[in-house]
């Protein structure tokens, strides 16, 4: 669904799984899909497979993805993951601060932010992220 008046999304910085930092501000002028997750949210677990799949068709559009844990523990992140052979980058907010200044509204939440870095779209709950018209109105965003 489309977020009303499209403010602009918290900037933020996190680090993925290699302790690499990552920030949203470095993704600038490409649409950006953040994904709010736990390795022990059943819905986000069963949404995996088909991220992993959308990401395929979204990286080859200009198309950023970005998997916000929420909490730490990347031991457990890590075995979840190769479980799934996800490829897509996996940041981790040990805090929850991030996942706050977001607004996620329970597990999984994800936003699609715009080339100015706006939040446009939102998606509460789980979804089959390979669907053509969810991947349609991602790349419908770009610049």
């Amino acid at each position: 669904q489309r977020v009303p008046g499209t403010p602009l999304a918290p900037e933020f910085e996190l680090p993925d799984l290699d302790g690499k930092s990552v920030r949203f501000s470095d993704l600038k002028g490409k649409v950006v899909l953040v994904n709010f997750w736990a390795t022990w949210c059943p819905p986000c677990r069963a949404e995996i497979p088909s991220m992993e799949r959308a990401w395929a068709k979204l990286k080859e559009g200009g198309v950023a993805m970005l998997a916000v844990h929420v909490g730490g523990d990347s031991d457990k992140i890590w075995g979840f993951l190769a479980d799934f052979n996800v490829t897509f980058p996996v940041l981790i907010d040990k805090s929850s601060k991030v996942s706050k200044e977001w607004q996620t509204i329970g597990l999984p939440t994800t936003y699609v932010a715009d080339g100015q870095g706006r939040k446009a779209l939102r998606a509460i709950g789980g979804r089959e992220w390979d669907q053509p018209d969810l991947i349609a109105s991602i790349l419908a965003l770009r610049p």
